[in-house]
């Protein structure tokens, strides 16, 4: 079994289709079919289940693909270790994100980081706060900027980015939008909601506080960017419980941003997820440096 295997079946597996994995890897297809159908001879087993349409992995494809993954961040992060002794930042850095994360400007990081090393690539995916955490956990993501991760999800390092309270957010014509207005939990209650979907940190971090408040709420409409929710708040097809930056951003002028008041208050907070620092990369402590130089956003 060879690495340059394992990365033939890993963009395979994420890619879902030989020919756009092919095209990822700058290879031909029918070299990068014979590398897999050498992967499946060898551990006496598909990987794939192929039809016209579409490729899934199997069951024991889907075992691998978490080896796989963890076997090629180390033989990355071997190699980074050798590139930094000799003084030369290379290799790939893969930043997981949710989005419009609070306490970091993410483009201006990246940005940075750009300027810093050139000989970096730089990969950015953007997730939910679970799947950041499978992310770094496995070794696919060398650190991530998530949302309201609680300390039993995760073991590892948690550096505090950002903490603020939750607004809710309504449409001018709503009755919470009195001016000076602050609602109690109960207020709530009845109330048709706009939210993210259940991953994201913001939904995250307000079904926690209505579970701790002991109210219930439907959410009729859910969304995975920040503008449709606050299209859709606009259009006061409901109201919205979001950290209190979205009620700031251009997109939300005209919207009313009301306080929860009383016990169980709402809040967002946003950490940077690393893994045990005997796991981090020369990328990624290069990309901490700079996020602990640089002022809180």
């Amino acid at each position: 079994m060879e690495l340059r295997q394992l990365e033939h079946f890993v963009a395979v597996a994420e890619e879902q289709h030989f020919t756009r994995a092919a095209e990822r890897l700058a290879v031909s297809q029918s070299g990068l079919s014979a590398s897999v159908r050498a992967l499946e001879h060898e551990l006496k087993t598909p990987l794939f289940s192929r039809t016209t349409r579409s490729v899934r992995l199997t069951e024991a494809g889907q075992a691998l693909l978490t080896e796989a993954e963890r076997t090629l961040a180390g033989a990355r992060a071997a190699r980074d270790a050798v590139d930094a002794v000799r003084g030369l930042l290379r290799g790939t850095l893969t930043l997981g994100v949710e989005q419009c994360v609070a306490g970091v400007s993410t483009a201006r990081l990246l940005a940075a980081f750009h300027r810093e090393h050139p000989h970096m690539e730089i990969r950015l995916r953007q997730e939910g706060t679970s799947s950041l955490l499978d992310g770094v956990a496995g070794g696919r993501l060398d650190l991530a900027f998530a949302a309201t991760v609680s300390p039993p999800e995760w073991r590892g390092d948690l550096v505090p980015l950002a903490r603020e309270p939750m607004v809710v957010l309504c449409s001018p014509g709503h009755r919470f939008a009195e001016e000076g207005a602050r609602v109690v939990w109960d207020d709530l209650h009845g109330e048709s909601f706009i939210d993210f979907h259940p991953d994201w940190g913001p939904r995250r971090a307000a079904d926690e506080a209505f579970t701790a408040a002991g109210v219930r709420r439907t959410v009729a409409l859910e969304v995975s960017d920040v503008h449709s929710l606050l299209e859709l708040v606009h259009e006061g097809l409901g109201i919205a419980v979001v950290p209190h930056h979205f009620s700031r951003k251009p997109e939300a002028g005209g919207l009313v941003a009301v306080d929860v008041a009383g016990t169980h208050r709402p809040v967002y907070e946003s950490v940077v997820v690393l893994p045990p620092s005997r796991a981090m990369s020369p990328g990624a402590k290069a990309l901490m440096a700079l996020v602990r130089a640089a002022p809180p956003r």
